[in-house]
């Protein structure tokens, strides 16, 4: 019996792949629990429009992940914080902190862990920061922390 699963069964697949069960089994275990429907023409159809929607909106959101990347390149982020004659911050600036004025001075808008810190920035200067936009895309920004007077 072929079915598509409608939710990860282990042992037999993933949702929305079309599998091949025995028929006591689809029929009395994953029919009933709404684990899976059976495979006939207007599912299989509905399963590969769904493959294709789900391709275009990841197609699309990789593009504009790859447009915010070249976007991000330019970019500069000015910072201010309090800090000590030795050229070191009290505390350390945050991804939460970065992504706030990055919004409020370009108007873009990034999840905080998105950022990737290699170390907090706990020293006055210019850091190049990593943003993992998308899965293979990754952008760089520049944040430059100043001392706030």
């Amino acid at each position: 019996m072929k079915v598509i699963l409608q939710q990860d069964v282990k042992g037999q697949g993933k949702k929305g792949q079309l599998v091949e069960v025995s028929e006591g089994y689809g029929r009395n275990y994953l029919l009933p629990r709404k684990l899976a429907i059976a495979a006939n023409a207007d599912n299989i159809n509905q399963m590969k429009q769904a493959e294709a929607s789900r391709a275009h909106h990841a197609a699309v959101e990789k593009a504009e992940a790859e447009a915010n990347a070249k976007k991000l390149e330019e970019i500069t982020v000015h910072l201010t914080a309090k800090g000590g004659t030795s050229g070191r911050i009290f505390g350390s600036v945050t991804t939460k902190e970065i992504c706030a004025q990055l919004k409020k001075e370009h108007g873009i808008d990034i999840q905080k862990q998105k950022l990737v810190l290699k170390e907090s920035i706990k020293n006055f200067g210019r850091y190049n920061i990593k943003v993992k936009l998308y899965p293979g895309v990754v952008g760089n920004l520049t944040v430059v922390v100043d001392v706030a007077e």
